[in-house]
């Protein structure tokens, strides 16, 4: 987040808790496709329907003979063979779809497909050297898909396991269901980047359904841990902070990419085939800005150790939740623990105190941006600071709950909660400080840092007043997208 001070306020009254009891919230746009699939069937228990279970299997099966499939320059080593399985089980999967989903149209097998080492000899691929090309990528000019054994596929197979390989190669496969299918996917040479991107990722995810569907010959996938390390995946590739959805070579940031492959993972091809520039730009996060306030948005991650900051954050939930008339916690950074009642560390509601405790120096940690090469979250790393500051309005928005007597326990109170959060995310991203006022505003990837914590196995930005998390990290985004798209009126909708 950063703070910005002289700006006008302009209208941004949120209602968000008092839609709890019927109340319609600000900032509540018109539903767009999508934006909310099937929302008012969300399960916390499931992705898109399928069961959660943690304890599944997720990665390669064991003992099945690997497939075969000619390779220019493959090694025949494990990153190579990760890749020739994973692609083999994708034609699979378009041989069944596509003529079942675009007019009896017949999948084609890709013409071409090269292995390489960005770090070892250089070959020619698609006109370029792969020298230094840390890449995996599809190109139209001669149908074909090509991967950097040498680095990419072990980077990636080492951060998220091998499941985020499979999907790097998924989302190419759907650069080339595009080519062969053009009009029908709405493509053509004049579609812009972010939309051939977005589309890809949500191929990526209709075949993430059919793997977890047991149909995948050398995969195995299950919808609890294993489906969160993928659409974490999207934090690490997605598109720069301030790389704008009109520019060429955009991809969408995390929050948009985790969208496109949840949209693909529960509607299917053909709902992949919908997505325009038009419907796009309905539901993009980071479009073209002003420059003063793209120039404000390099300034990075705000310090959570400064007062003023906290002070800041305090005022700002305070103003997001102050039309509900509901009574305000205080928010303490003397500790998470409660004199009474459960504890949720590194910060709790203590509902008998009506206060908001945090662990500051825990807190920290999570608002510490992660190195180069770090997964968010993992072997001590950090995420960013919205993800700290989301997890503290996350309580912050119990304790509104409470004053509206709204039950605060079980799966239903998670999901409420995250839509809660998501709903003030919007505020703060619309909120300007009057004259001589500063204010606390999101800065651009604010939104991909709530989607990493979301997605980490102790948030609780999707738990309840005793910690327990939504069991489905897919619902846990969902319902935090309705809070920012649809604002209190979605919240009550969905989870009243």
């Amino acid at each position: 987040m950063r703070f910005l001070g002289a700006r006008m306020r302009v209208a941004a009254t949120l209602v968000a808790a008092g839609a709890l009891i019927g109340q319609v919230g600000g900032c509540a746009g018109q539903p767009v496709e999508g934006r909310a699939r099937g929302v008012g069937d969300i399960d916390a228990g499931t992705a898109a329907g399928i069961p959660v279970n943690n304890d599944g299997p997720s990665g390669p099966k064991q003992g099945v003979p690997d497939a075969t499939l000619t390779v220019e320059n493959a090694d025949n080593g494990e990153m190579d063979r990760l890749a020739i399985n994973a692609l083999a089980d994708i034609y699979e999967y378009w041989g069944e779809r596509m003529p079942a989903d675009f007019d009896g149209q017949e999948f084609e097998p890709i013409k071409r497909l090269a292995s390489y080492d960005s770090g070892g000899k250089a070959i020619t691929l698609c006109g370029q050297s792969t020298a230094d090309l840390v890449n995996a990528f599809y190109c139209g000019a001669d149908d074909s898909i090509a991967w950097d054994r040498g680095v990419l596929l072990p980077m990636l197979n080492k951060q998220f396991g091998p499941m985020s390989v499979v999907a790097v190669l998924a989302h190419e496969m759907g650069h080339a269901v595009q080519f062969r299918l053009g009009a029908k996917s709405n493509i053509s040479q004049a579609t812009p980047t972010i939309v051939k991107e977005q589309q890809a990722d949500c191929y990526t995810g209709g075949f993430f359904r059919w793997v977890a569907e047991g149909k995948s010959k050398h995969f195995d996938i299950n919808t609890g841990k294993g489906l969160n390390h993928v659409l974490a995946t999207m934090f690490f590739i997605r598109d720069p902070a301030g790389l704008s959805a009109s520019k060429q070579g955009a991809h969408g940031l995390a929050f948009d990419r985790v969208f496109a492959f949840q949209a693909g993972f529960s509607e299917g091809p053909t709902r992949c085939a919908r997505m325009t520039p038009d419907e796009i730009n309905s539901r993009i996060v980071e479009k073209e800005r002003e420059e003063e306030e793209m120039e404000n948005s390099k300034n990075g991650d705000v310090k959570f150790t400064d007062s003023r900051i906290r002070d800041l954050l305090g005022k700002s939930l305070n103003a997001a939740f102050r039309d509900a008339k509901a009574q305000q916690p205080k928010i303490s950074y003397n500790g998470a623990g409660c004199a009474s009642g459960n504890s949720t560390p590194p910060v709790s509601f203590c509902a008998d105190q009506h206060v908001v405790a945090v662990d500051r120096d825990e807190m920290q940690k999570i608002a510490t941006a992660p190195k180069r090469g770090q997964e968010p979250g993992v072997d001590g790393a950090g995420i960013g600071d919205f993800a700290a500051f989301a997890e503290i309005a996350s309580r912050y928005s119990l304790a509104i709950q409470k004053s509206l007597n709204a039950p605060l326990e079980g799966d239903k109170a998670g999901l409420r909660t995250a839509c809660l959060t998501g709903a003030w995310a919007k505020f703060a991203e619309n909120d300007r400080a009057a004259a001589n006022e500063e204010t606390l505003r999101l800065a651009v990837g604010d939104l991909d840092e709530a989607v990493a914590e979301l997605l980490q196995d102790n948030s609780l930005i999707a738990a309840d007043i005793n910690g327990k998390q939504v069991p489905s990290g897919f619902a846990r985004v969902e319902a935090f997208r309705i809070g920012y798209f649809e604002g209190g009126k979605g919240c009550t909708s969905h989870f009243s």
